[in-house]
């Protein structure tokens, strides 16, 4: 069996998630303990991240004419790589958020919606809030000029049935010296 048959389908796998990816991002991953590395790929998962150590070559392969081609540059050393298909800036947020505590992950770069990013583009990226909370952010502010008029409009019909109803016996008690003056003057 040749070589290039066994590492096909390596390149075909690598190339599934680069068709369907909006972000991927490469790490140097040397230095980390298996326990944090098990951390590290248990919260990208629940993200929806996956996350993968493939050899260069196979990488440079998969990503011939695709966005990520701009990333062959970078694929020097020990590399793994965070693919996203759904969030574009889950796995920079998460790898910038776990690099707090593991100094050793270093960032290589990334490409973002076909953007290529350095290690400083990366961090900057790694800041925005996920899809979902800006979306709910957005929406937020789109209620609350809704709700405050709604509650303004609510406090006025509250105020205006109490001010009916306190303009009653007032009304009441104007019409009752008209009334004794009409009296006053039949007789």
């Amino acid at each position: 069996m040749a070589k290039v048959e066994i590492k096909q389908p390596i390149v075909d796998e690598i190339k599934s998630y680069a068709a369907d990816a909006k972000a991927a991002v490469l790490v140097d991953y040397r230095g980390l303990t298996v326990e944090q590395d098990t951390r590290l790929r248990r919260q990208l998962r629940e993200a929806g991240v996956v996350y993968k150590v493939y050899k260069n070559t196979m990488l440079t392969r998969a990503f011939e004419g695709t966005d990520f081609d701009q990333l062959d540059k970078d694929l020097e050393g020990p590399t793994a790589i965070a693919f996203s298909s759904e969030d574009e800036t889950a796995p920079a947020r998460i790898l910038y958020e776990f690099s707090k505590e593991a100094e050793q992950l270093q960032f290589k770069s990334a490409v973002v919606a076909g953007t290529y990013y350095d290690e400083d583009g990366i961090k900057t990226l790694a800041k925005i809030p996920s899809r979902d909370t800006l979306i709910s952010k957005l929406l937020g502010s789109l209620q609350s000029p809704v709700t405050n008029l709604a509650r303004v409009l609510n406090q006025i019909a509250e105020k205006g049935g109490a001010s009916a109803e306190a303009s009653e016996p007032a009304a009441e008690e104007a019409a009752a010296p008209a009334e004794e003056a009409e009296a006053t003057a039949a007789e």
